[in-house]
């Protein structure tokens, strides 16, 4: 039993939509760094690579404006602070583009996986944090363990990429010192832009390894243990004692509001020892006769009770009741079928109460045609 117990306690269990969105109001989500900083880095390297013209030309417009400057200039310090504000009104507009870039890219990188989240459990200070046992026990986990091998790998991956990159360019490279200036920047600078681009594209490999253990890492952690599964079922759906009661206590009270309106019946058909049926007809807002109350056993013993306390006539038509039992409920018309055996049930009801007063001859049982699809036998 103990043994049991044990299993019990291991977290087997995938997370429960309940469990992911609790998660996810404190904050807690699939995220992987390598893949955000891949994204921004690969981002960056294009938007050289796209606005590295564009930035060039702006850098040289910025040189020459602020190399070359008139007498005049260099002393009235006014024109200093006008000569600065130029020049990062240049930079800034040519920056720009690229900026944006690495904005898109920050965010794509982070929402990726997970999604677009906003938590201030998140952000909120947690003191258990600050616990030197645990903060050693974090240090010294399989998930430090883990992003020190990422780190390495990290180093050995992009080292490597930068050796195979040097060993390809090198002849490249050499040959610049033979060109002249313009050119030789110009060719450095493409050389430098696609350089970067391919030391960034090394770091797909990283976030390719990274994101598959982020998110199984993730769904490990929100693994949960078949008592908890229990437990979040029964605050979520209610304990089965408490579900239990609320439906007696809602039966019990549609009991006696079915009850209280057995006194408006026109008449109450039974099958003695097992069924009761209430049917009530108004001609000016009915359609059908419609049944007020039903019940079997004692339910049914109660209707003829309350029935007869209130002067409501009690017929004995086993056959009929059944009929209506089983296919009508409470507050519904009668089945098109048991039209006519319920108007003759009606109207022999009308012709004993004139009897009763000594207006008409005693009537007799009519016989209730009852359609075969409708009848039951029990």
């Amino acid at each position: 039993m103990a043994e049991e117990n044990d299993n019990s306690q291991e977290k087997t269990e995938e997370a429960t939509p309940r469990r992911l969105e609790k998660a996810r109001e404190e904050g807690q989500t699939a995220r992987s760094k390598e893949l955000a900083t891949m994204a921004v880095l690969m981002a960056g390297a294009g938007g050289l690579l796209m606005f590295g013209g564009h930035l060039g030309a702006a850098l040289e417009a910025i040189m020459k404006d602020n190399f070359v400057l008139e007498r005049a200039t260099i002393f009235d310090t006014r024109e200093m602070s006008l000569q600065l504000m130029a020049a990062a009104k240049t930079a800034a507009l040519a920056l720009a583009p690229v900026l944006a870039v690495l904005l898109v890219a920050a965010i794509a990188g982070s929402v990726s996986i997970g999604g677009l989240l906003f938590s201030g459990k998140a952000i909120a200070p947690k003191f258990s944090r600050m616990n030197p046992i645990k903060g050693l026990g974090r240090m010294f986990s399989t998930r430090s363990l883990v992003e020190l091998v990422k780190a390495i790998a990290k180093v050995l991956v992009v080292l490597a990429v930068a050796v195979l990159i040097l060993h390809a360019r090198t002849e490249d490279l050499l040959n610049i010192a033979e060109e002249s200036a313009r050119p030789a920047m110009e060719h450095v600078l493409w050389t430098l832009g696609w350089s970067f681009f391919l030391l960034s594209a090394a770091t797909i490999l990283i976030a390719l390894v990274d994101v598959p253990f982020q998110i199984y890492d993730h769904q490990k952690k929100l693994k949960m243990t078949k008592q908890e599964v229990k437990d979040e079922y029964k605050d979520t759906e209610g304990k089965p004692e408490v579900k239990g009661k609320i439906r007696q206590l809602q039966r019990e009270m549609a009991q006696r509001r079915m009850m209280a309106d057995v006194p408006t019946a026109d008449v109450v058909i039974t099958n003695p020892s097992h069924y009761a049926v209430a049917l009530k007809y108004d001609q000016k807002r009915m359609a059908a006769p419609v049944v007020v109350a039903k019940g079997a056993d004692q339910i049914a013993f109660k209707i003829m009770e309350i029935a007869r306390e209130h002067k409501v006539e009690v017929l004995r038509t086993p056959p009929l009741t059944r009929a209506v039992y089983h296919n009508t409920d409470i507050g519904e018309e009668i089945p098109d079928g048991l039209y006519m055996a319920i108007a003759q049930v009606l109207a022999y009801v009308f012709q004993l109460r004139q009897f009763r007063k000594g207006h008409a001859a005693k009537p007799g049982m009519p016989d209730f045609p009852i359609p075969p699809d409708l009848r039951r036998d029990l």
